[in-house]
C-alpha cells in the first residue's frame, strides 16, 4: 500500500517548477536522521505534496516517488538517503501553512508537531483533508 509523505524545499533554491522543468528530480541534501529514515522508508509509487518552505509557506504540488533507496549523491560517506521524484499534479489551489494550522483534522500533521522536519510523514486522512482543502 502507497504511504504519502510531504517534502519542504525552500523555492529560491529548488521550486516546484524546477521540478517540473526537470521532469525527474533527486531529492537529496537531508541531514536530519528523522527525515532520513522518511526518505529510506519511501517506495516507489509512493506520493508526496511538494511544500515550499521559507517563502510561501504553502504546498503546492503532488509529486511521486519515481526511484527509492538510493544513497544521497551529495554524501561523500554514503550515509544519508535519497530518492528521485516526478512531478504529478500542479495543486489547483496552494494550501498554506496558516490554512493547515487552523484546521482541526490536521492538528496531530508532522507539518504542525515538527515544524522543522524537511521530510514528513502524512496520514492517509490527512492526506485526504489537505487534498479537499487543494480542491482536488
Amino acid at each position: 500500500m502507497a504511504r504519502y509523505w510531504l517534502m519542504k524545499s525552500e523555492p529560491f533554491k529548488y521550486s516546484w517548477d524546477d521540478l517540473v522543468a526537470e521532469g525527474e528530480g533527486t531529492w537529496d541534501g537531508v541531514r536530519n536522521h528523522r527525515a532520513k529514515n522518511n526518505l529510506a522508508a519511501m517506495e516507489v509509487g509512493d506520493q508526496a505534496f511538494f511544500y515550499h518552505s521559507r517563502e510561501g509557506l504553502e504546498i503546492v504540488g503532488i509529486c511521486e516517488v519515481s526511484v527509492a533507496g538510493i544513497t544521497d549523491p551529495t554524501d561523500p560517506e554514503g550515509k544519508w538517503a535519497a530518492v528521485k521524484v516526478k512531478p504529478k499534479t500542479k495543486l489547483p489551489h496552494a494550501v498554506t501553512l496558516k490554512q493547515i494550522k487552523a484546521e482541526p483534522q490536521l492538528e496531530n500533521c508532522e507539518l504542525v508537531k515538527l515544524s522543522r522536519l524537511s521530510v514528513a510523514e502524512i496520514t492517509p486522512a490527512e492526506w485526504s483533508v489537505i487534498c479537499s482543502m487543494a480542491g482536488i
